[in-house]
């Protein structure tokens, strides 16, 4: 199969060749390793590549046989493979089984060709951890692709797999969904497991999915990874009838409340409003009743209860690290200053910030009592440039400073972490809401800047509602087509860039 040819299908379509016998599931693989080859130097977004073991791997009878697939390095464990979460100081650690992610992926008949960069832990919005180096956006190798799936972002957009395994605890489907022109969609909370390794990650925060290039793909992908085995912490009802199947339906004429308002109070760029706007339109043209309308809760305590959480998963992470042998000076800096946060912050406020979430879930639910749906922005500024977003130099020796002198109790006080709290969210303010609520969320590719880059808006349901979402985002991709813009991409060679 040539690379040409591979390019133009996506997960379903490839493996309804392989299905009908037109293709032989190696030839498939072989196109994937050769277009990773091709373009992973520029993008640097295989971190871990399987090439060999995927000539090897046994091709399960499914769904999917015959896919080529990449794996996030963090949340889906491979048995005998290392999954190091970014991090040098996990850059040893075997896994002893797969995920159940990994196991459903497997028997799906997916083949996977390697695992991609995350930044350390999982806890940036960009890709650019100490350990694999910065990932790079196909569209502009200057930009990052987001985070933490930035890697599979990356990968899927320059057309080395039709489908990549991501996660989101903040926006890390979603984001990455925006920066590389894809189809993202965050489930709700325990529709895909965690297991055996997790029941709820980031206490119920994170879920797992991928990024695709089509909306036939996301939905057929659900399918397949949707579930858990025994020992779950609690199960939601699957469809009457499949993800695929209910995708292919008209929506019907839905409500849809639209804000573009950053729920934190920061600046929108104005590439990230047209877009949501002109989908406003979009969706007027084909019958949607569509008005302006925000949930109506308190944003700045939205943000703190987030970051609340955050703090008190990086500790966690550090311990998990030192148990692998690993020393300070393994973690980077950043990760360092979280985690001495985190173990400074007190836990009656931990726990009541928890409790918190449940009055975001209430005012989410009596927005949707008025509206089937939400529209917002999914990022709010356009992608950073590599490093743009690092502590400058004299931070980072302030914050060598207050991490040897452990005065995290102090900066809980001055006020200064609430600052750089902020500062950190303002580019990506609209997605931790569906995190906190548990609610399902899609970013997709309808907005397009001047420069060429794709700008994503994204539509949130109520719990359960993954169905709906994926009705109005086939609806949208039907009326606005834009898997020419890869082919443009494609055309152009991001190995050239």
């Amino acid at each position: 199969m040539k690379v040409s040819d591979y390019l133009q299908y996506d997960a379903t379509g490839l493996a309804d060749l392989v299905r009908r016998g037109e293709l032989p599931a190696s030839e498939v693989t072989e196109a994937a390793i050769a277009r990773a080859e091709s373009v992973n130097p520029a993008l640097n977004a295989i971190c871990l590549p399987q090439y060999q073991e995927a000539r090897s791997q046994a091709v399960h009878a499914g769904p999917f046989t015959g896919v080529p697939m990449l794996l996030k390095d963090l949340g889906q464990e491979q048995a005998g493979q290392p999954c190091t979460m970014g991090s040098r100081g996990l850059r040893n650690r075997v896994m002893p089984e797969d995920s159940d992610y990994v196991v459903k992926a497997r028997e799906a008949g997916l083949v996977f060709i390697g695992r991609t960069a995350t930044p350390e832990f999982g806890l940036k919005a960009v890709t650019e951890s100490k350990l694999w180096g910065p990932s790079r956006n196909p569209w502009n190798t200057d930009l990052t692709p987001g985070g933490s799936s930035g890697g599979s972002g990356a990968a899927v957009a320059a057309g080395v797999v039709p489908v990549a395994g991501a996660n989101d605890g903040g926006g890390s489907i979603r984001i990455p969904a925006a920066y590389n022109g894809l189809v993202g969609l965050k489930p709700s909370r325990g529709r895909v497991s965690w297991g055996p390794y997790a029941g709820e990650s980031w206490i119920g925060a994170a879920d797992n999915h991928v990024v695709t290039r089509t909306v036939r793909d996301a939905a057929g992908l659900l399918d397949v990874l949707a579930g858990g085995t025994a020992g779950e912490p609690f199960r939601i009802a699957a469809p009457q009838r499949p993800w695929a199947e209910l995708a292919a339906e008209a929506p019907g004429r839905l409500r849809i409340g639209v804000f573009t308002r950053s729920p934190y109070g920061g600046e929108v760029h104005p590439d990230c409003v047209a877009a949501v706007e002109q989908t406003a339109r979009q969706l007027e043209a084909l019958g949607h009743h569509v008005e302006e309308a925000a949930p109506e809760l308190d944003g700045d305590a939205l943000a703190r209860c987030y970051l609340g959480i955050y703090f008190g998963e990086v500790p966690v992470f550090m311990d998990m690290a030192k148990a692998e042998g690993a020393g300070n000076e393994d973690v980077e800096l950043d990760t360092r200053l979280l985690a001495m946060l985190g173990r400074s912050f007190p836990l009656p406020e931990y726990v009541a910030m928890r409790q918190q979430w449940n009055g975001f879930a209430r005012a989410l639910g009596q927005y949707f009592g008025q509206y089937d749906l939400y529209l917002c922005p999914t990022t709010a500024q356009p992608p950073a440039r590599i490093g743009e977003l690092d502590l400058p130099p004299a931070m980072q020796m302030v914050s060598k400073l207050l991490v040897r002198a452990r005065a995290g109790k102090l900066m809980l006080k001055t006020g200064i972490v609430d600052q750089l709290a902020m500062e950190s969210l303002a580019h990506t303010p609209f997605t931790q809401l569906a995190n906190l609520t548990g609610t399902p969320a899609i970013s997709l590719p309808l907005g397009w800047s001047d420069e060429g880059l794709p700008v994503g808006v994204q539509f949130g349901a109520p719990h359960g509602e993954e169905g709906r979402l994926l009705q109005l985002a086939a609806q949208l991709e039907e009326a606005a087509p834009w898997y020419s813009r890869y082919e443009s991409l494609w055309k152009r060679g991001v190995d050239e860039v």
